[in-house]
């Protein structure tokens, strides 16, 4: 069948458990599919248990608990001591919102080793803005609450035309709060910020002076806080190694039990996602259509099936391959071999042209008013 490689399986070794869509931010860049409201038959504790012992013995060791915002899940302290006793090592990401000392300390107790949390933007105003709900002073509350306890302080901050240019500031931040580790995480373009690119893709000039400002604060900080500065794909030559290889390294089960090769996958046509309520986490991961579908390199059209960096990039993301040209097949047209490329430098164009005075774009946010509209 074509599109279907059943070849060379190895193991799952990251798990990343969305535990629900569910979030009381409504940021214009979310991951979370267009129509999450639609899905709110959310896997039981149980559900949840079974899911991580199965994916533990098949060999995962990475766990993260993610959404929406998997805090609003009041099994969360339950399903990390759970984690903790199968010998995960466990990453809670959340936007800090609704994170107590209470909670921190309880989590802590569970087992949990690794907090994450993003914040929106270096300024109240804008970080409130963006989120859709007062957070800032909160989660800056949070970062400092992570760090009293024991953990790395570990910030996320996704990069775009509406906080780009606070670059400085958001450094400045990282490093007044104490971050051990802060990603620079700018946005790809999938779910909401697909919707939303024109008017949060950053231009060329644009990304090339913050990433300067980036690299030159990262020698500085050297040694003292490590900096993670996620390159956004338009403006690479290459596309990223998707998931490290379909099927080969990342599992994710989104909040209804749908088993997804990568967090995007559900766009993607006749792919046939199976769900860990009707199979095993085993069968899912070994015999279903969705997990081999992209496996190996036979499905490549050209360039990729020729190309001597196809083990490196894949072909390069699916998802973004099927949004940008309907056919999830073909070459991801970031790649500059791509017959595809000029999409993506029309992308660019387009998003230039809204920072024209009179024609910038209205954000649209993540919320279940606005997902109906689009389904």
């Amino acid at each position: 069948m074509a599109g279907y490689n059943k070849t060379k399986i190895t193991p799952p070794r990251w798990l990343l458990a969305e535990l629900t869509y569910a979030c009381p931010l409504q940021c214009p860049y979310c991951s979370n599919p267009l129509d999450y409201a639609q899905h709110t038959q959310e896997l039981t504790t149980e559900d949840w248990k079974r899911v991580l012992s199965e994916a533990r013995k098949m060999g995962a060791v990475q766990l993260g608990f993610s959404g929406g915002e998997p805090l609003t899940r009041p099994d969360l302290v339950e399903l990390v001591t759970h984690a903790r006793s199968l010998g995960y090592y466990t990453n809670l990401i959340t936007s800090g919102y609704g994170l107590t000392e209470e909670k921190i300390v309880q989590l802590k107790t569970a087992g949990l080793d690794h907090i994450q949390v993003s914040i929106q933007a270096s300024s109240q105003e804008l970080n409130d803005h963006i989120a859709g709900t007062k957070s800032f002073e909160h989660k800056q509350h949070v970062a400092r609450l992570v760090k009293q306890h024991g953990y790395p302080m570990v910030l996320c901050v996704v990069i775009h035309r509406e906080n780009i240019h606070q670059m400085p500031e958001i450094l400045a931040m990282a490093e007044a709060l104490g971050a051990d580790y802060l990603e620079l995480a700018n946005t790809q373009y999938y779910g909401w910020a697909h919707i939303n690119r024109d008017a949060l893709l950053p231009t060329a000039e644009q990304f090339k002076e913050a990433e300067a400002i980036a690299q030159a604060f990262k020698e500085k900080v050297a040694g003292k806080m490590k900096i993670y500065y996620v390159v956004p794909d338009f403006y690479e030559a290459r596309p990223k190694g998707c998931m490290n290889g379909w099927g080969t390294t990342f599992l994710t089960i989104a909040p209804d039990g749908v088993a997804l090769p990568c967090h995007e996958a559900r766009i993607l046509p006749g792919l046939d996602c199976p769900n860990v309520r009707d199979f095993s986490v085993s069968e899912i991961w070994n015999d279903s259509k969705a997990f081999n579908f992209f496996r190996g390199d036979d499905w490549m059209q050209e360039p990729c099936h020729s190309c001597d960096e196809k083990a490196k990039d894949f072909g390069g993301c699916r998802c973004q391959a099927f949004m940008l040209t309907g056919d999830m097949y073909k070459t991801d047209p970031v790649c500059s071999k791509s017959p595809d490329r000029a999409l993506v430098q029309q992308a660019i164009d387009a998003a230039a042209k809204t920072t024209l005075a009179g024609n910038e774009k209205p954000l649209v946010f993540r919320n279940s008013k606005n997902s109906r509209q689009y389904f």
